[in-house]
């Protein structure tokens, strides 16, 4: 599992979901060769899946903290750069995305209207302007897939429930709660890094 991906399988299970590390779903499509039409079937890979009784989630999970960040004609398909368009084919190809959709409601027994497609990303690309967020949000929310529209989940939500998690008194050999207990153990956090009972209660509330 990517590092990140740590992060926010950790976030997923304080939504009560049981979590997957990557699965390929097999998709059948027409592709056009030279002379001909002809069909294949390719696994396409979801990064993390989440379930429990009354749902499942598909996420794409995409961390860029050592590069640009994610752009939003890469998200949305609107660029010439087939890899970066790709990388995002789940979310931009709409036959991709229901054909996965279908594929992951039929394997784990649930109905497609109860499959979420999230999209987790670690750094947006210009985030001070903000102005690759806002389109991808928007792009986003206007695409219905599954259950409903795609979800975008930025990091400071990912961290926000990691910090809760790492907050619990209950152990667990888990590397990015015991990294971050180690860290404000060593004093390279400060003490409050990790939320209190009482703020943890409240942000279950909210």
């Amino acid at each position: 599992m990517e590092a990140f991906e740590s992060f926010v399988a950790l976030a997923l299970e304080a939504e009560q979901l049981v979590v997957s590390e990557a699965i390929k779903f097999p998709v059948t499509r027409t592709v056009a060769k030279v002379a001909r039409h002809e069909v294949q079937t390719h696994g396409y890979e979801v990064d993390l899946v989440g379930a429990r009784a009354d749902r499942l989630i598909l996420a794409t999970v995409k961390s860029f903290f050592g590069s640009r960040g994610v752009t939003s004609e890469s998200v949305t398909g609107q660029t010439s750069d087939r890899a970066a368009r790709g990388l995002y084919r789940l979310l931009n190809e709409p036959d991709v995305r229901d054909a996965v959709i279908e594929a992951a409601a039929q394997r784990f027994g649930y109905q497609s209207s109860q499959v979420h497609l999230r999209l987790y990303v670690g750094k947006f690309a210009g985030p001070k302007q903000g102005n690759h967020e806002k389109r991808i949000r928007d792009w986003c929310a206007q695409q219905i897939a599954g259950a409903g529209p795609i979800e975008v989940v930025g990091l400071d939500d990912v961290v926000s429930k990691v910090r809760a998690a790492a907050a619990q008194r209950q152990y667990r050999d888990n590397a990015v709660l015991v990294t971050m207990k180690v860290l404000v153990a060593a004093g390279l956090l400060p003490p409050n890094s990790l939320p209190t009972s009482a703020e943890q209660a409240t942000s279950s509330r909210a």
